[in-house]
Protein backbone atom coordinates (compact mmCIF):
# COMPACT_ATOMS: atom_id res chain seq x y z
CA UNK A 1 0.00 0.00 0.00
CA UNK A 2 1.07 3.42 -0.87
CA UNK A 3 0.38 6.88 0.82
CA UNK A 4 1.43 10.19 -0.49
CA UNK A 5 2.57 12.52 1.68
CA UNK A 6 2.13 16.42 1.97
CA UNK A 7 5.47 16.72 0.07
CA UNK A 8 4.37 14.07 -2.18
CA UNK A 9 7.29 11.12 -1.00
CA UNK A 10 5.74 7.88 -1.48
CA UNK A 11 5.74 6.10 1.58
CA UNK A 12 5.34 2.41 1.71
CA UNK A 13 3.27 1.05 4.36
CA UNK A 14 3.17 -2.81 5.29
CA UNK A 15 -0.17 -3.26 6.23
CA UNK A 16 -1.06 -7.20 8.08
CA UNK A 17 -1.60 -9.43 5.78
CA UNK A 18 -1.47 -12.95 7.85
CA UNK A 19 -4.01 -15.53 6.84
CA UNK A 20 -6.86 -15.35 9.71
CA UNK A 21 -8.00 -18.47 11.16
CA UNK A 22 -11.58 -17.40 10.73
CA UNK A 23 -11.64 -17.58 7.20
CA UNK A 24 -8.52 -20.52 6.33
CA UNK A 25 -9.78 -22.75 8.92
CA UNK A 26 -11.07 -22.39 13.17
CA UNK A 27 -9.24 -23.35 15.60
CA UNK A 28 -10.85 -26.93 17.15
CA UNK A 29 -10.80 -25.21 20.60
CA UNK A 30 -12.98 -22.28 21.99
CA UNK A 31 -14.26 -20.49 24.94
CA UNK A 32 -17.91 -19.76 24.30
CA UNK A 33 -19.41 -17.08 26.48
CA UNK A 34 -23.50 -16.96 26.31
CA UNK A 35 -24.47 -13.30 27.93
CA UNK A 36 -27.96 -13.98 29.33
CA UNK A 37 -29.28 -15.87 26.20
CA UNK A 38 -29.08 -12.84 24.29
CA UNK A 39 -25.89 -12.14 22.68
CA UNK A 40 -22.64 -14.60 22.27
CA UNK A 41 -18.96 -14.43 21.68
CA UNK A 42 -16.28 -16.32 21.59
CA UNK A 43 -12.49 -16.72 22.62
CA UNK A 44 -9.73 -18.76 20.42
CA UNK A 45 -8.65 -21.21 23.98
CA UNK A 46 -4.36 -21.12 22.46
CA UNK A 47 -4.37 -16.99 22.61
CA UNK A 48 -2.73 -15.04 25.59
CA UNK A 49 -5.86 -13.61 26.57
CA UNK A 50 -8.23 -16.73 27.04
CA UNK A 51 -8.09 -16.58 30.69
CA UNK A 52 -8.28 -13.35 31.43
CA UNK A 53 -11.59 -13.97 29.76
CA UNK A 54 -12.20 -16.76 31.27
CA UNK A 55 -11.50 -15.27 34.83
CA UNK A 56 -13.71 -12.05 33.81
CA UNK A 57 -16.49 -13.60 32.06
CA UNK A 58 -16.46 -16.95 33.77
CA UNK A 59 -20.38 -17.34 34.77
CA UNK A 60 -21.22 -16.98 30.90
CA UNK A 61 -19.03 -19.84 30.04
CA UNK A 62 -20.98 -22.46 27.69
CA UNK A 63 -20.62 -24.94 25.28
CA UNK A 64 -21.69 -26.10 22.24
CA UNK A 65 -23.44 -22.72 21.18
CA UNK A 66 -24.17 -22.68 17.24
CA UNK A 67 -23.68 -18.70 16.49
CA UNK A 68 -21.64 -16.05 17.65
CA UNK A 69 -22.13 -12.05 17.22
CA UNK A 70 -18.10 -11.11 18.69
CA UNK A 71 -14.74 -14.01 17.67
CA UNK A 72 -11.46 -13.38 19.40
CA UNK A 73 -8.17 -14.48 18.16
CA UNK A 74 -5.10 -13.80 17.63
CA UNK A 75 -4.49 -14.40 13.51
CA UNK A 76 -4.96 -10.99 11.35
CA UNK A 77 -6.68 -11.49 8.18
CA UNK A 78 -6.05 -9.48 4.94
CA UNK A 79 -7.21 -5.61 4.89
CA UNK A 80 -7.66 -5.01 1.01
CA UNK A 81 -7.32 -0.90 0.08
CA UNK A 82 -6.88 0.34 3.46
CA UNK A 83 -8.09 4.43 3.58
CA UNK A 84 -5.62 5.98 6.44
CA UNK A 85 -7.06 7.90 9.38
CA UNK A 86 -5.97 9.52 12.64
CA UNK A 87 -7.45 8.68 16.12
CA UNK A 88 -7.02 11.42 18.65
CA UNK A 89 -3.88 13.07 17.30
CA UNK A 90 -1.94 9.82 18.51
CA UNK A 91 -3.04 6.58 16.90
CA UNK A 92 -3.13 5.49 13.09
CA UNK A 93 -5.45 3.50 11.51
CA UNK A 94 -6.13 2.01 8.40
CA UNK A 95 -9.66 1.06 7.18
CA UNK A 96 -11.68 -0.32 4.40
CA UNK A 97 -15.91 -0.63 4.21
CA UNK A 98 -16.04 -3.77 7.12
CA UNK A 99 -12.30 -3.20 8.82
CA UNK A 100 -10.06 -1.29 10.73
CA UNK A 101 -6.08 -2.30 12.11
CA UNK A 102 -5.57 -0.03 14.44
CA UNK A 103 -1.40 0.55 14.67
CA UNK A 104 -1.18 1.14 18.06
CA UNK A 105 -2.42 -1.55 20.10
CA UNK A 106 -2.29 -3.37 17.07
CA UNK A 107 -5.29 -4.89 16.58
CA UNK A 108 -7.94 -5.49 13.85
CA UNK A 109 -11.58 -5.15 13.91
CA UNK A 110 -13.95 -6.57 11.13
CA UNK A 111 -17.82 -6.17 10.91
CA UNK A 112 -20.06 -7.73 8.74
CA UNK A 113 -22.78 -9.78 8.23
CA UNK A 114 -20.97 -12.65 10.13
CA UNK A 115 -21.08 -10.75 12.81
CA UNK A 116 -17.50 -8.51 14.78
CA UNK A 117 -14.27 -10.34 14.83
CA UNK A 118 -11.23 -8.97 17.01
CA UNK A 119 -7.99 -10.15 16.34
CA UNK A 120 -4.66 -9.32 18.15
CA UNK A 121 -1.94 -10.55 20.65
CA UNK A 122 -2.32 -7.89 23.26
CA UNK A 123 -5.19 -8.07 26.25
CA UNK A 124 -7.80 -7.58 24.05
CA UNK A 125 -9.95 -7.39 26.99
CA UNK A 126 -10.27 -3.74 27.20
CA UNK A 127 -10.97 -3.72 23.04
CA UNK A 128 -13.90 -6.90 23.51
CA UNK A 129 -16.08 -4.62 25.97
CA UNK A 130 -17.08 -1.53 23.75
CA UNK A 131 -17.93 -4.67 21.31
CA UNK A 132 -19.63 -6.74 23.64
CA UNK A 133 -22.04 -3.42 24.32
CA UNK A 134 -22.67 -3.07 21.20
CA UNK A 135 -23.39 -7.13 20.34
CA UNK A 136 -25.51 -6.43 23.08
CA UNK A 137 -27.48 -3.04 21.66
CA UNK A 138 -28.16 -5.22 18.60
CA UNK A 139 -30.01 -7.57 20.47
CA UNK A 140 -31.92 -4.91 22.54
CA UNK A 141 -29.87 -4.57 26.05
CA UNK A 142 -27.36 -2.20 26.93
CA UNK A 143 -23.72 -2.68 29.17
CA UNK A 144 -23.71 -0.59 31.60
CA UNK A 145 -21.24 0.62 34.47
CA UNK A 146 -22.82 0.09 37.90
CA UNK A 147 -23.29 -1.83 40.89
CA UNK A 148 -26.41 -4.19 40.76
CA UNK A 149 -28.48 -5.99 44.06
CA UNK A 150 -31.78 -8.04 43.71
CA UNK A 151 -34.43 -6.80 46.18
CA UNK A 152 -36.82 -9.50 46.73
CA UNK A 153 -36.80 -10.25 43.37
CA UNK A 154 -36.73 -6.82 41.82
CA UNK A 155 -33.77 -5.22 40.16
CA UNK A 156 -31.67 -2.43 42.11
CA UNK A 157 -29.59 -0.37 39.63
CA UNK A 158 -26.89 1.77 40.96
CA UNK A 159 -24.19 3.82 38.39
CA UNK A 160 -21.68 5.49 39.99
CA UNK A 161 -18.27 6.69 39.39
CA UNK A 162 -14.83 4.30 40.27
CA UNK A 163 -13.93 5.21 44.32
CA UNK A 164 -17.52 6.09 44.75
CA UNK A 165 -18.01 3.22 47.57
CA UNK A 166 -19.77 0.25 45.23
CA UNK A 167 -17.67 -2.24 46.74
CA UNK A 168 -18.02 -1.03 50.19
CA UNK A 169 -21.68 -0.68 49.83
CA UNK A 170 -22.24 -3.99 48.00
CA UNK A 171 -20.34 -6.00 51.42
CA UNK A 172 -23.17 -3.97 53.73
CA UNK A 173 -26.77 -4.75 51.96
CA UNK A 174 -25.86 -8.36 50.94
CA UNK A 175 -25.91 -8.56 55.03
CA UNK A 176 -29.57 -6.92 55.09
CA UNK A 177 -32.55 -9.09 54.82
CA UNK A 178 -34.12 -9.34 51.39
CA UNK A 179 -30.91 -8.29 49.30
CA UNK A 180 -28.57 -10.48 47.04
CA UNK A 181 -25.52 -9.45 44.87
CA UNK A 182 -26.02 -9.42 41.02
CA UNK A 183 -23.09 -7.30 40.38
CA UNK A 184 -20.46 -4.99 41.16
CA UNK A 185 -19.15 -3.63 38.19
CA UNK A 186 -20.62 -4.12 35.06
CA UNK A 187 -24.49 -5.13 34.13
CA UNK A 188 -26.80 -5.26 31.38
CA UNK A 189 -30.30 -3.66 31.06
CA UNK A 190 -32.53 -5.03 28.19
CA UNK A 191 -35.04 -2.69 26.58
CA UNK A 192 -38.02 -4.80 28.32
CA UNK A 193 -36.57 -3.36 31.67
CA UNK A 194 -35.31 -6.69 32.95
CA UNK A 195 -31.66 -5.70 34.71
CA UNK A 196 -29.00 -8.86 34.05
CA UNK A 197 -26.24 -10.01 36.52
CA UNK A 198 -22.55 -9.60 35.81
CA UNK A 199 -21.01 -11.56 38.73
CA UNK A 200 -17.39 -10.99 37.77
CA UNK A 201 -14.71 -10.67 40.27
CA UNK A 202 -14.29 -7.76 42.81
CA UNK A 203 -11.29 -6.01 43.83
CA UNK A 204 -10.42 -5.58 47.10
CA UNK A 205 -8.42 -3.05 47.92
CA UNK A 206 -6.49 -2.52 51.68
CA UNK A 207 -9.15 -0.11 52.62
CA UNK A 208 -12.08 -2.51 52.63
CA UNK A 209 -10.25 -4.98 55.17
CA UNK A 210 -13.02 -3.82 57.88
CA UNK A 211 -16.03 -4.62 55.44
CA UNK A 212 -14.10 -8.03 54.13
CA UNK A 213 -12.27 -9.32 57.71
CA UNK A 214 -12.81 -13.29 56.23
CA UNK A 215 -10.59 -12.21 53.20
CA UNK A 216 -7.92 -10.49 54.68
CA UNK A 217 -7.61 -13.40 57.72
CA UNK A 218 -6.72 -15.92 55.28
CA UNK A 219 -3.37 -16.21 53.91
CA UNK A 220 -2.98 -13.64 50.89
CA UNK A 221 -0.44 -11.63 48.75
CA UNK A 222 0.95 -8.76 50.58
CA UNK A 223 -1.12 -5.69 50.30
CA UNK A 224 0.39 -1.94 49.93
CA UNK A 225 -0.93 0.67 52.59
CA UNK A 226 -4.18 2.42 53.02
CA UNK A 227 -2.21 5.37 52.37
CA UNK A 228 -0.61 4.36 49.15
CA UNK A 229 -3.62 3.30 47.72
CA UNK A 230 -4.77 6.30 45.59
CA UNK A 231 -1.05 6.89 44.25
CA UNK A 232 -0.76 3.52 43.46
CA UNK A 233 -4.00 3.39 41.33
CA UNK A 234 -3.47 6.54 39.38
CA UNK A 235 0.32 4.66 38.61
CA UNK A 236 -1.27 1.82 37.51
CA UNK A 237 -3.68 3.62 34.81
CA UNK A 238 -1.02 5.41 33.33
CA UNK A 239 0.82 2.27 32.86
CA UNK A 240 -2.16 0.41 32.26
CA UNK A 241 -2.27 1.37 27.95
CA UNK A 242 1.85 -0.50 27.51
CA UNK A 243 1.06 -3.43 29.65
CA UNK A 244 -2.10 -4.43 27.85
CA UNK A 245 0.34 -5.10 24.75
CA UNK A 246 1.59 -7.99 26.94
CA UNK A 247 -1.20 -10.40 28.27
CA UNK A 248 1.04 -13.06 29.55
CA UNK A 249 2.66 -10.20 31.86
CA UNK A 250 -0.52 -8.41 32.44
CA UNK A 251 -2.19 -11.00 33.57
CA UNK A 252 0.35 -11.67 36.05
CA UNK A 253 0.43 -7.78 37.39
CA UNK A 254 -3.40 -8.48 37.97
CA UNK A 255 -2.69 -11.62 39.87
CA UNK A 256 0.37 -10.66 41.89
CA UNK A 257 -0.10 -6.49 42.60
CA UNK A 258 0.11 -5.16 45.72
CA UNK A 259 -3.03 -2.88 44.36
CA UNK A 260 -5.88 -5.24 45.50
CA UNK A 261 -7.09 -9.04 45.96
CA UNK A 262 -9.31 -10.57 43.11
CA UNK A 263 -11.83 -12.46 44.21
CA UNK A 264 -15.07 -14.01 42.76
CA UNK A 265 -17.97 -12.82 44.38
CA UNK A 266 -19.01 -16.26 46.24
CA UNK A 267 -15.72 -15.88 47.92
CA UNK A 268 -16.56 -12.02 48.61
CA UNK A 269 -20.35 -13.14 50.11
CA UNK A 270 -20.23 -16.87 51.08
CA UNK A 271 -23.63 -16.58 52.76
CA UNK A 272 -25.66 -14.86 50.19
CA UNK A 273 -27.33 -15.69 47.01
CA UNK A 274 -26.11 -14.22 43.51
CA UNK A 275 -29.30 -13.21 41.35
CA UNK A 276 -28.58 -13.96 37.89
CA UNK A 277 -31.43 -11.03 36.79
CA UNK A 278 -34.50 -9.62 38.12
CA UNK A 279 -36.97 -6.88 36.45
CA UNK A 280 -35.84 -3.03 36.99
CA UNK A 281 -38.12 -1.27 40.52
CA UNK A 282 -35.52 1.69 40.64
CA UNK A 283 -32.31 3.38 39.91
CA UNK A 284 -30.17 5.96 41.96
CA UNK A 285 -27.14 7.50 40.53
CA UNK A 286 -24.63 7.94 42.81
CA UNK A 287 -21.78 10.60 43.05
CA UNK A 288 -18.89 12.33 45.65
CA UNK A 289 -18.45 15.95 45.55
CA UNK A 290 -16.61 18.77 46.73
CA UNK A 291 -17.86 21.67 48.86
CA UNK A 292 -18.53 23.28 52.68
CA UNK A 293 -21.47 21.30 52.78
CA UNK A 294 -21.31 17.93 55.17
CA UNK A 295 -24.43 17.10 54.17
CA UNK A 296 -25.75 14.44 51.61
CA UNK A 297 -28.01 15.63 48.74
CA UNK A 298 -30.95 13.39 47.72
CA UNK A 299 -32.93 14.08 44.32
CA UNK A 300 -35.61 12.50 42.14
CA UNK A 301 -35.10 12.56 38.24
CA UNK A 302 -36.18 11.35 35.43
CA UNK A 303 -35.83 8.53 32.60
CA UNK A 304 -34.13 11.13 30.53
CA UNK A 305 -31.80 12.62 32.82
CA UNK A 306 -30.88 8.69 34.23
CA UNK A 307 -30.18 7.48 30.49
CA UNK A 308 -27.79 10.63 29.96
CA UNK A 309 -25.88 9.89 33.20
CA UNK A 310 -25.80 6.09 32.24
CA UNK A 311 -24.54 6.15 28.77
CA UNK A 312 -21.81 9.09 29.69
CA UNK A 313 -20.51 7.37 32.77
CA UNK A 314 -20.01 3.79 30.91
CA UNK A 315 -18.15 5.54 27.84
CA UNK A 316 -16.20 7.82 30.51
CA UNK A 317 -14.94 4.64 32.77
CA UNK A 318 -13.67 3.00 29.75
CA UNK A 319 -10.00 3.11 29.01
CA UNK A 320 -8.07 4.63 26.74
CA UNK A 321 -8.10 1.72 24.38
CA UNK A 322 -11.73 0.97 24.41
CA UNK A 323 -12.73 4.86 23.92
CA UNK A 324 -10.32 4.45 20.79
CA UNK A 325 -12.22 1.66 19.63
CA UNK A 326 -15.49 3.55 19.46
CA UNK A 327 -13.43 6.48 17.45
CA UNK A 328 -11.84 4.75 14.89
CA UNK A 329 -15.07 2.88 14.36
CA UNK A 330 -17.23 5.96 14.13
CA UNK A 331 -14.63 7.53 12.24
CA UNK A 332 -14.28 5.07 9.38
CA UNK A 333 -17.97 4.92 9.72
CA UNK A 334 -18.16 0.95 10.24
CA UNK A 335 -20.44 1.50 13.19
CA UNK A 336 -21.24 5.43 12.98
CA UNK A 337 -20.84 6.86 16.63
CA UNK A 338 -24.18 8.94 16.54
CA UNK A 339 -26.01 5.80 15.74
CA UNK A 340 -24.34 3.47 18.50
CA UNK A 341 -25.40 6.09 20.98
CA UNK A 342 -28.61 6.66 19.63
CA UNK A 343 -30.16 3.14 19.53
CA UNK A 344 -28.14 2.85 23.17
CA UNK A 345 -30.01 5.45 24.58
CA UNK A 346 -33.22 4.06 22.86
CA UNK A 347 -33.37 1.08 24.54
CA UNK A 348 -32.65 2.79 28.25
CA UNK A 349 -35.28 4.92 27.52
CA UNK A 350 -37.60 2.18 26.95
CA UNK A 351 -36.21 0.37 30.16
CA UNK A 352 -36.17 3.24 32.60
CA UNK A 353 -39.79 4.52 31.69
CA UNK A 354 -42.06 5.05 34.84
CA UNK A 355 -39.53 3.45 37.08
CA UNK A 356 -38.06 5.72 39.71
CA UNK A 357 -34.93 7.27 39.33
CA UNK A 358 -32.48 9.35 41.96
CA UNK A 359 -29.55 11.28 42.76
CA UNK A 360 -27.48 11.37 45.38
CA UNK A 361 -24.17 13.08 46.61
CA UNK A 362 -22.15 12.23 48.83
CA UNK A 363 -19.55 14.60 50.12
CA UNK A 364 -16.02 13.41 49.00
CA UNK A 365 -14.70 14.10 53.12
CA UNK A 366 -16.72 10.97 54.04
CA UNK A 367 -14.82 7.94 54.17
CA UNK A 368 -15.71 4.70 52.86
CA UNK A 369 -17.07 3.61 55.58
CA UNK A 370 -18.94 6.39 56.59
CA UNK A 371 -20.25 7.41 52.55
CA UNK A 372 -21.48 3.44 52.21
CA UNK A 373 -23.64 4.07 55.19
CA UNK A 374 -25.58 7.15 53.31
CA UNK A 375 -25.89 4.97 50.20
CA UNK A 376 -27.23 1.90 51.65
CA UNK A 377 -30.07 3.84 53.70
CA UNK A 378 -30.85 5.85 50.38
CA UNK A 379 -30.67 2.38 48.89
CA UNK A 380 -33.33 1.44 50.95
CA UNK A 381 -35.44 4.75 50.92
CA UNK A 382 -35.03 4.37 46.93
CA UNK A 383 -36.89 0.81 46.90
CA UNK A 384 -39.75 2.12 49.35
CA UNK A 385 -40.72 4.86 46.48
CA UNK A 386 -40.41 1.73 44.39
CA UNK A 387 -43.14 0.52 46.48
CA UNK A 388 -41.62 -2.90 47.25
Amino acid sequence: MTITASNDTKVEINMPTKSNGYSSGLPSKWYEFDLHGISAFRVEASSGIATLFKDMFRPFLAEGLEHFDLTINEAFEPLIDAAYGEAHGESDFFYNDHGVYIENPDVQIFVDEDGVRLHGKGELLVMAVPLIDRIMVQHGAAMLHAMTVDYKGHGILMPAWGGTGKTSTMSKLVKTPGFSFMGDDWTFLTRQSNLLGFAKPLFIKPYHRTLYPHLFAKTHKPLIPVALSKPISRLTTRIHPYITRFPHMASLIRKWSPEHMMVHPEQAFPNSPISTGAPLAASLFVERFEGDSTEPQFFEKDARWMATKLIGNFFSELPRYSRLVITTLGASGIIPIEQSFREKEDILLQALAGKPAFYLRVPRAFGPDQASNIIVETIKTVVKAAGI
